[in-house]
């Protein structure tokens, strides 16, 4: 079930405190705050996609296979040199060595 913010609605017409709850998207919004019966709106947000943007994810689209399919060239830095070197891409024009 979704997690609903909602926002009391002071008797000045002044923004109160928020909270949350988890409420079926078949029930409609509240209209009065569950514990204290204050007048409250519904406060929308955008949606929280946690598999959008993972660590993994992010590795896997940066994996040589994928960056070779999308033509870009990939380089790693190699601890003890401090060189640049090629790890993926095909581009003929791409040094294999880049030095800092």
């Amino acid at each position: 079930m979704p997690i609903y913010v909602y926002q009391v609605i002071n008797p000045d017409g002044s923004e109160g405190d928020c909270f949350e709850i988890e409420q079926p998207m078949s029930d409609s919004a509240l209209t009065k705050h569950p514990r204290t019966g204050e007048p409250v709106r519904r406060v929308y947000q955008a949606p929280n996609l946690a598999t959008r943007y993972t660590p993994k994810g992010t590795q896997k689209k940066l994996e040589t296979k994928n960056v070779e399919r999308a033509g870009f060239t990939k380089y790693e830095r190699d601890k003890l040199t401090g060189q640049y070197h090629r790890t993926a891409g095909t581009d003929k024009r791409a040094p294999d060595v880049i030095n800092p």
